[in-house]
Protein backbone atom coordinates (compact mmCIF):
# COMPACT_ATOMS: atom_id res chain seq x y z
CA UNK A 1 0.00 0.00 0.00
CA UNK A 2 1.21 3.53 -0.60
CA UNK A 3 2.42 5.93 2.13
CA UNK A 4 1.15 8.40 0.41
CA UNK A 5 -1.92 10.51 0.40
CA UNK A 6 -1.99 13.91 -0.86
CA UNK A 7 -3.65 16.78 0.35
CA UNK A 8 -4.49 19.41 -1.40
CA UNK A 9 -4.16 23.76 0.19
CA UNK A 10 -2.94 26.57 -1.89
CA UNK A 11 0.30 26.45 -2.96
CA UNK A 12 3.24 28.95 -1.33
CA UNK A 13 5.12 31.17 -3.97
CA UNK A 14 8.56 29.99 -4.58
CA UNK A 15 11.00 31.81 -2.95
CA UNK A 16 9.24 33.23 -0.61
CA UNK A 17 8.93 32.92 3.10
CA UNK A 18 5.20 31.84 4.77
CA UNK A 19 4.82 33.15 8.35
CA UNK A 20 2.54 32.46 10.89
CA UNK A 21 1.03 33.57 14.31
CA UNK A 22 3.46 33.16 16.84
CA UNK A 23 2.41 30.18 19.31
CA UNK A 24 3.43 29.28 23.40
CA UNK A 25 5.88 26.66 21.70
CA UNK A 26 9.36 27.46 21.80
CA UNK A 27 13.21 26.45 21.40
CA UNK A 28 15.80 27.72 23.50
CA UNK A 29 17.29 30.93 22.89
CA UNK A 30 19.87 31.63 20.64
CA UNK A 31 19.16 28.40 18.90
CA UNK A 32 17.06 28.80 14.73
CA UNK A 33 15.78 25.03 14.22
CA UNK A 34 15.67 24.11 10.48
CA UNK A 35 12.86 20.97 10.18
CA UNK A 36 13.10 19.77 6.31
CA UNK A 37 10.33 17.29 4.73
CA UNK A 38 10.92 14.43 3.24
CA UNK A 39 13.24 14.88 0.20
CA UNK A 40 12.24 11.67 -1.68
CA UNK A 41 15.40 11.28 -3.80
CA UNK A 42 15.36 14.87 -5.03
CA UNK A 43 18.63 16.08 -4.77
CA UNK A 44 18.45 19.10 -6.68
CA UNK A 45 15.79 20.82 -4.54
CA UNK A 46 17.52 19.73 -1.88
CA UNK A 47 20.92 21.48 -3.08
CA UNK A 48 18.66 24.42 -3.01
CA UNK A 49 17.69 24.13 0.20
CA UNK A 50 20.54 23.46 2.18
CA UNK A 51 22.07 26.44 0.31
CA UNK A 52 18.79 28.99 1.47
CA UNK A 53 19.37 27.66 5.14
CA UNK A 54 22.71 28.02 5.11
CA UNK A 55 23.04 31.48 3.81
CA UNK A 56 20.67 33.01 5.92
CA UNK A 57 22.35 35.10 8.56
CA UNK A 58 22.31 33.81 12.23
CA UNK A 59 24.63 35.16 15.14
CA UNK A 60 23.31 31.73 17.04
CA UNK A 61 23.41 28.25 16.47
CA UNK A 62 21.80 26.51 13.36
CA UNK A 63 20.13 23.25 13.67
CA UNK A 64 19.26 20.94 10.71
CA UNK A 65 16.92 18.38 11.73
CA UNK A 66 16.01 16.12 8.40
CA UNK A 67 12.21 14.73 9.22
CA UNK A 68 13.12 11.19 7.09
CA UNK A 69 12.60 9.68 3.45
CA UNK A 70 15.49 10.64 2.26
CA UNK A 71 14.73 7.32 -0.91
CA UNK A 72 12.14 6.39 -3.14
CA UNK A 73 9.90 8.35 -5.58
CA UNK A 74 12.05 10.67 -7.00
CA UNK A 75 15.02 10.14 -9.41
CA UNK A 76 18.02 10.37 -6.98
CA UNK A 77 18.35 9.34 -4.06
CA UNK A 78 22.06 8.07 -4.13
CA UNK A 79 22.74 11.78 -4.51
CA UNK A 80 20.73 12.94 -1.72
CA UNK A 81 22.51 10.77 0.59
CA UNK A 82 25.53 11.50 -0.41
CA UNK A 83 25.13 15.22 -0.13
CA UNK A 84 23.59 15.39 3.41
CA UNK A 85 26.99 13.08 4.23
CA UNK A 86 28.93 15.95 2.60
CA UNK A 87 27.50 18.31 4.46
CA UNK A 88 30.03 21.00 5.87
CA UNK A 89 32.43 20.39 9.27
CA UNK A 90 30.46 22.42 11.62
CA UNK A 91 26.92 22.20 10.33
CA UNK A 92 24.88 20.61 13.35
CA UNK A 93 22.25 17.96 12.15
CA UNK A 94 19.87 15.49 13.11
CA UNK A 95 18.44 12.84 10.56
CA UNK A 96 15.05 11.32 11.48
CA UNK A 97 14.07 8.03 9.61
CA UNK A 98 10.97 7.84 8.00
CA UNK A 99 8.91 4.80 6.77
CA UNK A 100 10.61 4.51 3.12
CA UNK A 101 14.17 4.36 4.60
CA UNK A 102 12.89 1.30 7.05
CA UNK A 103 11.56 -0.47 3.71
CA UNK A 104 14.53 0.17 1.59
CA UNK A 105 16.69 -1.55 5.51
CA UNK A 106 13.86 -4.48 5.66
CA UNK A 107 14.57 -5.51 1.94
CA UNK A 108 18.38 -5.74 2.46
CA UNK A 109 17.31 -8.05 5.34
CA UNK A 110 14.29 -9.78 3.33
CA UNK A 111 14.07 -9.63 -0.75
CA UNK A 112 10.48 -10.50 -0.25
CA UNK A 113 10.03 -6.63 0.97
CA UNK A 114 10.22 -5.80 -2.74
CA UNK A 115 7.10 -7.03 -3.50
CA UNK A 116 5.75 -3.79 -1.01
CA UNK A 117 8.33 -1.83 -1.76
CA UNK A 118 7.56 -1.94 -5.39
CA UNK A 119 4.24 -0.18 -4.83
CA UNK A 120 5.69 3.36 -3.55
CA UNK A 121 9.15 4.10 -5.15
CA UNK A 122 11.68 0.59 -4.88
CA UNK A 123 12.75 1.42 -8.89
CA UNK A 124 13.80 4.47 -8.48
CA UNK A 125 15.65 3.89 -5.77
CA UNK A 126 17.33 0.67 -7.17
CA UNK A 127 18.20 2.77 -10.10
CA UNK A 128 19.81 5.93 -8.59
CA UNK A 129 22.59 3.23 -7.60
CA UNK A 130 22.77 2.17 -11.10
CA UNK A 131 20.85 -1.51 -10.27
CA UNK A 132 17.77 -2.84 -12.67
CA UNK A 133 14.47 -3.97 -11.05
CA UNK A 134 14.50 -7.79 -10.61
CA UNK A 135 12.73 -9.04 -13.62
CA UNK A 136 9.81 -11.01 -11.65
CA UNK A 137 8.80 -11.35 -8.08
CA UNK A 138 9.57 -14.75 -7.94
CA UNK A 139 11.84 -15.68 -5.45
CA UNK A 140 15.00 -16.19 -6.99
CA UNK A 141 14.95 -12.71 -8.99
CA UNK A 142 13.67 -10.91 -5.33
CA UNK A 143 17.48 -12.32 -4.07
CA UNK A 144 19.26 -11.36 -7.43
CA UNK A 145 17.94 -7.75 -6.76
CA UNK A 146 18.87 -7.78 -3.36
CA UNK A 147 22.11 -8.90 -3.89
CA UNK A 148 23.61 -6.61 -6.67
CA UNK A 149 21.56 -3.39 -4.87
CA UNK A 150 23.78 -4.90 -1.38
CA UNK A 151 26.93 -4.64 -3.51
CA UNK A 152 25.98 -1.01 -5.02
CA UNK A 153 25.22 0.48 -2.14
CA UNK A 154 28.31 2.22 -0.03
CA UNK A 155 28.83 1.28 3.05
CA UNK A 156 28.44 4.44 4.44
CA UNK A 157 25.20 4.87 2.71
CA UNK A 158 24.26 1.87 4.34
CA UNK A 159 25.93 3.29 7.84
CA UNK A 160 23.75 6.54 7.37
CA UNK A 161 20.73 4.81 6.88
CA UNK A 162 20.77 2.34 9.99
CA UNK A 163 21.88 5.28 12.39
CA UNK A 164 19.10 7.29 11.70
CA UNK A 165 17.01 8.33 14.82
CA UNK A 166 13.03 7.85 15.63
CA UNK A 167 12.26 11.21 16.77
CA UNK A 168 14.27 14.29 18.64
CA UNK A 169 12.82 17.01 20.97
CA UNK A 170 14.31 20.48 21.28
CA UNK A 171 12.73 22.59 23.48
CA UNK A 172 8.75 22.76 23.21
CA UNK A 173 8.85 20.66 19.48
CA UNK A 174 9.20 17.07 19.13
CA UNK A 175 10.42 15.77 15.82
CA UNK A 176 9.02 12.61 13.94
CA UNK A 177 8.54 11.26 10.63
CA UNK A 178 5.03 10.68 10.55
CA UNK A 179 3.51 11.30 13.60
CA UNK A 180 2.57 10.14 17.06
CA UNK A 181 -0.33 8.19 18.37
CA UNK A 182 -2.76 10.25 20.48
CA UNK A 183 -3.20 9.02 24.08
CA UNK A 184 0.36 7.86 24.11
CA UNK A 185 3.08 9.66 26.12
CA UNK A 186 6.02 11.08 23.82
CA UNK A 187 9.13 8.42 25.60
CA UNK A 188 6.47 5.60 24.84
CA UNK A 189 6.17 5.67 21.22
CA UNK A 190 6.21 3.06 19.34
CA UNK A 191 8.56 2.89 16.17
CA UNK A 192 5.63 1.77 13.82
CA UNK A 193 3.52 4.92 14.82
CA UNK A 194 6.51 7.33 14.62
CA UNK A 195 6.90 6.05 10.95
CA UNK A 196 3.55 5.50 9.55
CA UNK A 197 0.62 6.88 11.66
CA UNK A 198 -1.02 8.77 10.08
CA UNK A 199 -5.30 9.29 10.17
CA UNK A 200 -5.61 9.30 14.12
CA UNK A 201 -2.49 11.44 14.77
CA UNK A 202 -3.65 13.92 12.04
CA UNK A 203 -7.26 13.90 13.30
CA UNK A 204 -6.31 14.88 17.03
CA UNK A 205 -6.77 17.79 18.38
CA UNK A 206 -5.70 17.43 21.66
CA UNK A 207 -2.13 18.18 22.83
CA UNK A 208 0.39 15.71 22.52
CA UNK A 209 2.65 17.09 25.49
CA UNK A 210 4.75 18.83 22.87
CA UNK A 211 3.97 20.79 18.82
CA UNK A 212 4.91 17.58 16.86
CA UNK A 213 7.12 18.54 13.48
CA UNK A 214 6.24 15.85 11.21
CA UNK A 215 6.36 14.47 7.56
CA UNK A 216 4.66 11.95 5.81
CA UNK A 217 1.32 13.15 4.65
CA UNK A 218 2.13 15.53 1.97
CA UNK A 219 0.37 18.65 0.72
CA UNK A 220 0.76 21.46 -1.43
CA UNK A 221 2.02 23.70 1.34
CA UNK A 222 2.52 23.00 5.47
CA UNK A 223 -0.06 22.43 7.55
CA UNK A 224 0.05 24.59 11.12
CA UNK A 225 -2.36 23.06 13.77
CA UNK A 226 -2.05 24.21 17.46
CA UNK A 227 -0.86 20.61 18.35
CA UNK A 228 2.02 19.79 15.36
CA UNK A 229 3.17 21.27 12.12
CA UNK A 230 3.36 19.41 8.71
CA UNK A 231 6.23 20.10 6.31
CA UNK A 232 6.00 17.71 3.84
CA UNK A 233 4.82 19.16 0.43
CA UNK A 234 5.58 16.81 -2.23
CA UNK A 235 8.99 17.48 -3.66
CA UNK A 236 8.67 14.97 -6.13
CA UNK A 237 5.66 15.44 -7.29
CA UNK A 238 5.29 19.78 -6.53
CA UNK A 239 8.68 20.47 -7.13
CA UNK A 240 8.46 22.17 -3.36
CA UNK A 241 11.05 21.16 -0.73
CA UNK A 242 10.10 22.92 2.87
CA UNK A 243 11.31 23.80 5.63
CA UNK A 244 9.89 24.68 9.26
CA UNK A 245 12.12 27.96 10.47
CA UNK A 246 11.67 27.82 14.47
CA UNK A 247 13.21 30.22 16.10
CA UNK A 248 12.13 31.74 19.85
CA UNK A 249 8.31 31.60 19.80
CA UNK A 250 8.19 31.95 16.27
CA UNK A 251 7.38 30.08 13.09
CA UNK A 252 8.26 30.43 9.82
CA UNK A 253 8.53 28.52 6.54
CA UNK A 254 11.13 28.25 3.77
CA UNK A 255 11.17 26.89 0.19
CA UNK A 256 13.32 25.65 -2.32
Amino acid sequence: MSSDLFIASPPPRRGFFARFAKAAAKVPNGLRVYAVGDIHGCSGQLAQLLRAILEEPWHGDKYLIFLGDYCDRGPDTKGVIDRLLALRPGVRACFLKGNHDQTLLDFLDDPSVYRLWSGFGADQTLASYGVAPPESLDDCALRDARDRFAAALPPQHRRFLKNLSPSTRVGDYFFVHAGVRPGVALERQTDEDLLWIRDEFLMATAPFGAVVVHGHTPSEAPVRRANRIGVDTGAYLTGRLSAAVLEGDDCRFLFA
